[in-house]
């Protein structure tokens, strides 16, 4: 077995011990009252984090991806326009898992390290006013890019689209405001700023969404993501399949530790975590990616000093003081780290901990 790990990359980051406590209860079955009574308390706790009184949210039985394809699965039937985000790695898989889902794809390419701009999403729906569907990735994690979302929301709002938000990233480490901000179907992963073991994805459907779903001309794309189908157990336990129980108490309790903590709380000290960061990471000759107004608290991209060797550098900080980071992705490869400080792991004592061994690491 290794040793402990810190995570300080792009995730999992390390869950916090409550889930794991969670984790080791005995297994019951699925139909267990005290698995029942758990499965909505549950729901209860994701519809006050995501901020939404949807009925309809619930955690996948997958990892973030496995929410992404339900969100999108359900709502686009093949000839539908979509028209999605792309400024990182996640806003392209958006867009590849609309075409698979038989939807006609239009692209608003930003350049990577940069946001999606309200002006081309207005001209977007402007040129495309028979889109269904505006797809968009909150927390990028390929660029540590901080996407605004109330302007954006409001122009979909106005062209009646149903809007798409990944939250994989962000949920519960900085403002997520789903029914404020209007936002059709929102999901997110369990790793992250949630801090319980990968396995789920919690998601939320408006009623909207609901009704997109339930009035196709065909059965959605997948059945075992089918949304109508697995309403039926969550609503009057027809069976679909077998749920994670374990998993899915491990989520119950990491919400628990998340909502006795406080939202605001949490998202202030995942801010507070990062400035330090920040402060560290520039005075030893990095550079962030995303400019100053735009870089998530919780996943830090930056660019490599001169001289400093990107896989030699990551295998040392894991060999010799077992932190994990995380190299560049995609067009970054090679050239820039990301640093993540999620939910557990958000706390000034890991950054001094990091930015130590770090000095090291820098020296040799």
């Amino acid at each position: 077995m290794s040793a402990e790990r810190l995570l300080l990359g792009s995730g999992p980051s390390n869950a916090a011990p409550e889930t794991l406590q969670a984790l080791s209860r005995p297994l019951v079955g699925y139909l267990d009252p005290s698995f029942l009574t758990m499965l909505d308390e549950l729901a209860d706790r994701l519809r006050e984090v995501f901020s939404t009184r949807n009925r309809m949210t619930f955690a996948v039985s997958g990892t973030g991806s496995a929410g992404m394809e339900a969100s999108l699965v359900n709502v686009l039937e093949p000839g539908d326009t979509a028209i999605v985000g792309v400024n990182g790695v996640f806003g392209g898989r958006l867009a590849d898992v609309a075409s698979r889902a038989g939807a006609e794809v239009v692209r608003i390419d930003s350049e990577w390290g940069d946001i999606i701009r309200p002006e081309d999403v207005r001209a977007a729906l402007e040129a495309h006013p028979e889109a269904k569907v505006f797809a968009l990735v909150h927390a990028e994690t390929s660029t540590g890019v901080s996407q605004p979302i109330k302007e954006i929301a409001s122009l979909v709002r106005d062209h009646s689209a149903l809007f798409v938000l990944d939250t994989v990233t962000s949920l519960s480490g900085m403002l997520v405001d789903v029914d404020g901000w209007g936002v059709d179907v929102a999901y997110s992963g369990a790793q992250k700023c949630l801090s319980v073991p990968p396995g789920l994805s919690p998601i939320s459907f408006s009623d909207r969404a609901m009704e997109a779903a339930r009035s196709r001309k065909a059965p959605a794309r997948s059945w075992y993501l089918d949304v109508t189908l697995i309403d039926g157990f969550l609503t009057d336990r027809v069976y679909h399949h077998t749920p994670p129980i374990p998993m899915l108490r491990a989520l119950h309790a990491g919400l628990g530790v998340v909502l006795a903590e406080g939202l605001p709380q949490r998202w202030e000290r995942h801010e507070r975590a990062a400035a330090l960061l920040a402060k560290g990471l520039v005075e030893r000759g990095f550079s962030y990616v995303p400019p100053e107004g735009h870089r998530l608290p919780m996943l830090h991209c930056v660019r490599l000093p001169d001289g400093v060797d990107d896989v030699e550098g990551r295998a040392a900080l894991l060999s010799d003081y077992g932190i994990e980071i995380s190299s560049g992705i995609g067009a970054f490869k090679g050239e820039c780290w990301r640093i993540g400080l999620m939910g557990y792991n958000a706390t000034e004592r890991n950054v001094l901990t990091l930015l130590a061994a770090l000095d090291d690491v820098l020296r040799r």
